[in-house]
C-alpha cells in the first residue's frame, strides 16, 4: 500500500482555481510560450487546455494568460505576473504535503 492525494485550491463560491495539473498547465504555456504548444505537451486537446485556463480565470477573477493572435510570428500566449504569484504560491503550499502525508501514512499504517 502507498499514501496517495490530490490537492486543489478553490474560490470562495466553489470552482477549482488551481490544481497541480492546472499549474503544469500554467508553467508549459510560460515554457513554450503558447496554449496550443502547452496542450500537445500535457498531451490533451487545445480545447480542453483553453476551457481550464479560462475556468481558472473566472474563479480567480484576474487574467492570467495573454494571448496574441495570428500575425507574422503566428501569436503566442504569455503568462501575466498574477499567474505567475498565483504559480509560486501554489508551489510553496504543495512543496511540503508529500513529506507530511507519507510521514503520516507511516504513522497510521506502517508496524
Amino acid at each position: 500500500m502507498k499514501a496517495r492525494y490530490n490537492v486543489w485550491i478553490e474560490a470562495a463560491e466553489g470552482g477549482v482555481v488551481v490544481s497541480a495539473w492546472r499549474a503544469r498547465l500554467l508553467e508549459a504555456v510560460e515554457r513554450t510560450g503558447s496554449i496550443s504548444a502547452a496542450a500537445e505537451e500535457l498531451k490533451v486537446p487545445y480545447r480542453r487546455a483553453w476551457e481550464k485556463l479560462k475556468e481558472m480565470e473566472t474563479n480567480f477573477g484576474q487574467t492570467l494568460v495573454e494571448t496574441e493572435v495570428g500575425g507574422v510570428h503566428g501569436g503566442g500566449a504569455r503568462l501575466t505576473e498574477s499567474a505567475r504569484d498565483l504559480m509560486d504560491r501554489f508551489r510553496k503550499f504543495e512543496a511540503g504535503l508529500a513529506d507530511e502525508i507519507q510521514s503520516r501514512y507511516r504513522r497510521a499504517f506502517v508496524r
